[in-house]
């Protein structure tokens, strides 16, 4: 009888003494998307798209000069003169030179205007601060930028919480 008692309190103690074994569960967040939808209303990123469509209107504006360009190089060169031809030709390298470092040097800046941007401590604190909310509040251990981490091959939809983080951003800035 004393055999039968002390196994049964073995059964219910042994499993209590083991460490529990916790598992790590991730959630994803789209921080460009949360970066968009919080600052779409200010008047920094107002000034960011402004200056963004104006780089896109001068590459545009470039582009069709360039293209006029050789247009009037197969004209020249259907009528045989090859001295306007060669003229031109040059002027279409140098100007497709100069939009490549002018594209490439915008692209540059604007990029890094969008990082200031999004890493200005009051958005870091704000979002992270909602990160954690959602993130505790359903069970997660650890969150990872979607944009950011180069590993993930796959993710399920259902742990992305960028419109929830987007959702309560949007219910504090009405508050």
């Amino acid at each position: 009888m004393k055999k039968i008692v002390l196994s049964h309190i073995c059964l219910l103690v042994i499993p209590m003494l083991l460490p529990a074994q916790q598992l790590t569960r991730f959630a994803v967040v789209d921080m460009t998307k949360v970066y968009t939808a919080f600052f779409k209303e200010s008047r920094v990123v107002r000034d960011f798209e402004e200056r963004s469509a104006r780089v896109q209107a001068d590459v545009d504006r470039m582009t069709r000069e360039i293209q006029d360009l050789k247009s009037s190089q197969s004209n020249a060169e259907l009528q045989g003169d090859n001295e306007k031809a060669v003229r031109l030709e040059n002027e279409i390298y140098k100007k497709s030179e100069f939009l490549k470092e002018y594209f490439k040097l915008k692209t540059a800046e604007l990029e890094d205007q969008k990082k200031k941007l999004s890493q200005s401590s009051t958005f870091l604190e704000q979002v992270y601060n909602e990160l954690r909310l959602v993130a505790e509040s359903e069970g997660y251990s650890m969150v990872l930028n979607l944009k950011d981490v180069k590993g993930i091959l796959w993710y399920s939809p259902a742990i992305d919480i960028t419109d929830r983080v987007i959702q309560n951003l949007q219910g504090n800035k009405s508050r």
